[in-house]
This record gives C-alpha cells, structure tokens and sequence, in this order.
C-alpha cells in the first residue's frame, strides 16, 4: 500500500475543490490513486472544516452541508475577500447570498413546524382522553350488561325458567 505525502494529498484534495470541482473517479483514473482512498482523503478534509462537494461539479447541486460551510467560512468577509473567495472556488456571490438566505429561512421554518407539531400534539392528547372517556363508559356499561346477564341466570336457575303465559 503506497504512502502518500501530505503535500500530494492537499494538492489531489484542491483538484476536487472548485473551481476544478473533479469528480473522485475522474482524479482516480487521472492519478491512479484508488476511489477508495480518494473518498477517506475526502471524508477526513470535510471533518477538518474542508469545502468539497459532492459528486455534482454545479454548486447548486451541493449538499446543504456544503453550502452552510461556505456560507459560514464567507460570513466575517468583506465584499472584496467574498468576490475573491468566489473567484477562486467557481461560486458566484449572488450563490452566497442565496444560500445565507435560505439557512435564515430554515431556521422561520423549524420554528413554525414546532408550532405545528405542538398544536397536532395538544389536539392528539384531547383527541386521546376524549377516546379513553368513551372507553370507560363503554366498559362500565358493559359490566352492568354482564352483572344482569348474571343476575337473570341465576333468578332463572332458582325460580325456573320465566313463563310467558303467566
């Protein structure tokens, strides 16, 4: 198994950042290093902080991870450096924004779905003791069923069977 300098991996790793945005099994068959290999180098740069896409070139077909990180890597940036920073990784500014935007709005949206979830909840647990209440009194009109069905049996089984001439 061949070992590879830190210096070769960075420089396989910026091949796989924008703007060159190579795919994995592109640079495998370019360097003929394993897709196996490349996928560890590239899982390990993520958890370093690293932005490498996917398997998709086109930054809008990120994920939403590596979107977030760009957006969080460009939020104490000037214009310039955000102009600068774009240049270098193929994304336009107006991505940026666009992307910043969207993970303000999810934050608007995972608050109003909590409201949600706890209004579908408060109605579920009336729903529920309103069923458990009708549960009880079935079950007690059921045992009072019981108790006279008990009752008859055993009038029957003392006095005999009730005549209907009488």
């Amino acid at each position: 198994m061949p070992h590879y300098s830190p210096e070769r991996k960075e420089a396989i790793l910026q091949k796989m950042a924008p703007p060159h945005s190579m795919t994995v099994a592109e640079l495998a068959r370019q360097e003929g290093i394993s897709t196996a290999t490349l996928y560890n180098w590239r899982k390990a740069a993520r958890e370093r902080g690293a932005v490498l896409p996917s398997n998709s070139a086109a930054p809008d077909k990120w994920s939403s991870e590596e979107k977030f990180r760009m957006v969080l890597e460009t939020a104490p940036m000037s214009e310039a450096e955000i102009g600068e920073y774009c240049r270098q990784r193929g994304v336009y500014p107006e991505q940026i924004e666009a992307w910043k935007a969207a993970c303000m709005g999810a934050n608007a949206q995972a608050d109003e779905q909590a409201k949600q979830h706890r209004q579908a909840t408060k109605a579920e647990r009336k729903r529920i003791k309103q069923l458990e209440a009708d549960l009880r009194r079935k079950e007690k009109a059921l045992a009072e069923t019981a108790a006279l069905l008990i009752l008859s049996k055993k009038a029957e089984a003392i006095w005999g069977p009730k005549d209907e001439d009488e």
